[in-house]
């Protein structure tokens, strides 16, 4: 399994405090929120120090020179941390450097590749929030692992509340690890919001955020609460009807006349 979706995971099982009585704590509390930094190929060696706040990278292809091998190299600076790449990014060389990343990210109309039983990579979805509620629910059903909400934030402004009404209706209808994208001046009560809203994790660009800003984020993420419970699966589930059965709700018969006396 990817070492993303595991923390993920991990980070799932602890958001919950315990039941009963119970009142032994971890003895290292894992992330809550997971932080992942995106960054281009080009800067991960310079920007490594800043890299080293996050829980996992995205390394964006984009225009860069580098080959798919130099790409590789600059990664291991990062060393045991999960890092990935965006399928629409650089075409001619996502294949090859495809080969030595965690996850992906591809979009929505981006063409269905089979991979091979053994591959662990960890498969991100990226969906749009205007999306149809039928086609969003279906998303449990597909072979990914997480899903990026890209288009949450307006001009990467402070959350709003109809923002945050479209973030809350996809957590309620997604049951994978929902991810969104956030400006590197999101603030401390945004991210409890985003939490306890049901977002998993978020992705910052670090090229729009200063190093200080991200060593910041990774405090107040550490400082989060555990989150009461996952608030997903609430919408109302449609029961399957069996062939010819009418969809119209059934009528009630007619009272009977009162007969006149």
């Amino acid at each position: 399994m990817s070492r993303l979706i595991e923390k993920f995971h991990e980070a799932l099982k602890a958001a919950t405090l315990p039941m009963g009585f119970r009142t032994a704590r971890p003895v290292a509390a894992r992330p809550k929120l997971l932080l992942i930094i995106s960054v281009e190929a080009g800067m991960l060696e310079k920007r490594s120090d800043d890299l080293s706040y996050a829980d996992a990278v995205l390394v964006r292809l984009n225009d860069t020179t580098l080959t798919a091998k130099a790409i590789q190299k600059a990664a291991a600076s990062l060393a045991d941390m999960p890092w990935g790449i965006y399928l629409a990014d650089n075409e001619t060389k996502k294949g090859e450097a495809e080969a030595g990343a965690d996850f992906v990210i591809f979009a929505v109309d981006s063409e269905v590749i089979e991979t091979p039983k053994d591959d662990n990579k960890g498969k991100i979805l990226q969906v749009e929030s205007s999306m149809d509620d039928g086609l969003l629910r279906a998303i449990n059903d597909l072979p990914v692992d997480a899903v990026l909400a890209a288009d949450t934030f307006e001009n990467n402004g402070a959350l709003s509340w109809h923002q945050l009404m479209i973030l809350q209706h996809l957590a309620n209808l997604i049951t994978k690890p929902l991810i969104v994208t956030v400006s590197g001046g999101v603030s401390e009560k945004e991210l409890k919001t985003l939490w306890d809203a049901g977002v998993d994790g978020i992705l910052v660009e670090a090229e729009k955020t200063v190093g200080t800003r991200l060593k910041e984020l990774r405090q107040d993420i550490d400082k989060l609460p555990p989150r009461a419970g996952r608030k997903r699966g609430k919408m109302g589930v449609m029961l399957p009807r069996a062939a010819g059965e009418s969809s119209a709700p059934p009528t009630q018969p007619d009272e009977e006349e009162e007969e006149d006396e």
